[in-house]
């Protein structure tokens, strides 16, 4: 994704002015390290479950605020440095849009998303 690009786009919308007065964005990498003991990480083998987050999505969506949400998560063998996700919450007002990012990120990491890292 990329993020510069879907923003604009999204500015397009009819409605985006009226309804959006923040976009939160996430973008999570691939770490260098293991979080369970520090052990170098050479790869990470990544498989989401794409029609869980399709349902997460559409469930954080009716929270009160929010206008879109947008995820993007790759599949595939990754390096460190690596770009694996991409969420996008937009909507009204802070206090509507930073638990949802924060809450649906949290999902999706521990009920859609599969990985298998390879220590060095």
């Amino acid at each position: 994704m990329d993020i510069s690009k879907t923003i604009a786009q999204l500015k397009k919308e009819p409605d985006f002015a009226q309804k959006v007065g923040m976009i939160l964005v996430h973008n999570g990498v691939v770490r260098a390290w293991s979080r369970q003991d520090r052990a170098e990480v050479c790869q990470l083998e990544v498989k989401p479950d794409k029609e869980k987050i399709a349902q997460l999505v559409k469930e954080y969506e009716q929270k009160p605020g929010i206008y879109k949400i947008l995820v993007e998560a790759k599949e595939g063998i990754f390096t460190p440095g690596d770009d694996l996700l991409f969420i996008l919450v937009a909507g009204d007002i802070r206090e509507n849009v930073k638990p949802v990012l924060s809450e649906l990120l949290d999902r999706i990491k521990s009920e859609a998303i599969r990985k298998k890292e390879v220590k060095n």
